[in-house]
């Protein structure tokens, strides 16, 4: 884990670059989707292990869990399949940074990430430039 800077217009410059952007959700879809499916099921979101699991959610009852889920899934399952498919992983990963991004707003703040997480690989290509 690392203390970093972080901002909003950062994280929505990171997202605008669709190159960047894409490599990073396709990585992370891929290592995500355990069946090699092409498609994320409950189980598979919900059961993430290792350096997918967040001590957020041991914070969480399991009805709360399931809950968010729920409303994932009802949220980003466009075509109704009961999965989220690679470019609905795209698009609720988008929709995550940037509401993260407004929150965060035009004022830097100090924040504890994870070495591969997504706002970590915003702070590392800015870091880089």
């Amino acid at each position: 884990m690392s203390v970093v800077v972080v901002d909003g217009p950062m994280m929505e410059e990171f997202v605008d670059d669709t190159e960047a952007f894409g490599k990073w959700t396709d990585k992370h879809f891929d290592m995500l989707d355990t069946d090699g499916n092409g498609e994320l099921s409950r189980d598979e979101l919900q059961n993430r292990k290792g350096k997918f699991s967040s001590c957020e959610f041991e914070l969480q009852s399991k009805e709360e869990i399931s809950s968010l889920y729920d409303i994932l899934i009802e949220r980003f399952d466009i075509d109704k399949s009961g999965t989220i498919d690679r470019q609905e992983f795209k698009a609720l990963t988008k929709e995550i940074m940037l509401a993260k991004a407004r929150g965060i707003g035009n004022s830097p703040v100090l924040v504890i990430l994870q070495g591969d997480s997504l706002v970590m690989r915003v702070v590392q290509r800015f870091s880089a430039k």
